[in-house]
């Protein structure tokens, strides 16, 4: 295949790439980023001169069909995004240029070159749930808390839309709360662990019981792998294997590991694997419309044969070294 990987060097994009090019490596990869704070170069050194890489902007129409003629590419990856909920509450504004307008871009060059798309999005366009409710399927309602949110569901549902009015061909997956290296140093992992190494206080929202379910980056790429080998996922009028239908056409996959955990617990961990007292945890101001729970069903992508292979504990210990690691040559 001709692939062209939007967001490839950000945290969940540059470990696709990494993946795929040595799994697959007759493919061509073109990767388009801009290189912002998210995103970094250095990621992609074992692969740069294996692959295509172009900064620029997702929402540039004329780039993108550009490089769709010029590498014949048969699916675009879009892992471009602005993804960082307190920095959409801050301004929302470049949430709506990537998330949304980039989107739409990926949508006329589709249209005009009848290039697939496998659109990765989030868990947290359905909003959160109690305790105790069952997990998240497609189809079910979405309720975004988020500006950032917001825009994912936003993208979505530009997507939905051009599936139907344009016929393109499109899979769309919503995974849940991914850890792992590459992350942005913001994130709340990464957050932990620098405060820690650094022993200073340990920001953690309210009381910290918040929770999400944690997916370990290698297994997200494995999922997507999956999808991008399951020619159907991107067709109109398909049943899923589960005996569903996405409405709208083309299909919607959730991808989840079913590793709950409140966020306080996480922090404690980490703290143990470093060594590090739990008194450096500090409550902080909870953040508006902070959501309580993610879950997800990922029972159709599982019925594919996919599942997690990484458990929640040796993840977050091979995370915790790699940023210490990092962090001590900086």
């Amino acid at each position: 295949m001709h692939l062209l990987v939007t967001g490839g060097a950000g945290f969940i994009g540059s470990h696709f790439v990494l993946r795929h090019r040595e799994a697959v490596p007759d493919d061509t990869i073109v990767l388009l980023d801009s290189l912002t704070y998210a995103g970094n170069k250095e990621y992609l050194a074992p692969v740069l001169e294996r692959i295509r890489f172009i900064q620029g902007d997702i929402a540039d129409v004329e780039l993108l069909t550009k490089l769709c003629s010029t590498y014949a590419i048969d699916v675009i990856v879009n892992f471009a995004a602005e993804t960082h909920v307190d920095r959409s509450i801050q301004n929302a504004v470049p949430f709506l240029h990537t998330n949304v307008l980039g989107v739409q871009s990926l949508i006329e060059v589709c249209k005009a070159k009848g290039v697939r798309l496998l659109h990765v999005s989030t868990d947290e366009v359905y909003g959160d749930i109690a305790d105790g409710e069952r997990p998240r399927k497609v189809g079910d309602c979405l309720f975004p808390s988020s500006p950032y949110a917001a825009s994912k569901a936003a993208g979505e549902m530009l997507l939905l839309a051009a599936m139907r009015t344009n016929n393109i061909k499109v899979c769309i997956s919503r995974c849940t709360n991914n850890y792992g290296s590459h992350q942005a140093l913001e994130k709340f992992i990464p957050t932990v662990i620098r405060h820690a190494l650094r022993d200073e206080a340990v920001p953690v929202y309210a009381k910290g019981l918040n929770r999400r379910d944690w997916l370990y980056v290698a297994d997200h790429c494995d999922g997507l792998e999956l999808l991008l080998k399951t020619p159907w996922a991107f067709d109109d009028d398909l049943p899923l294997p589960s005996g569903e239908r996405s409405r709208g056409g083309g299909h919607i996959f959730n991808i989840a590991a079913n590793e709950e955990r409140q966020n306080i617990d996480v922090a404690k961990m980490i703290l143990h694997i470093l060594g590090k007292p739990e008194s450096l945890l500090q409550f902080v101001a909870d953040r508006p419309g902070h959501d309580w729970r993610y879950a997800i069903d990922s029972t159709p992508i599982r019925a594919l044969g996919w599942e997690p292979k990484v458990k929640f504990e040796t993840g977050l210990r091979k995370t915790v070294e790699w940023y210490r690691e990092l962090l001590q040559k900086a």
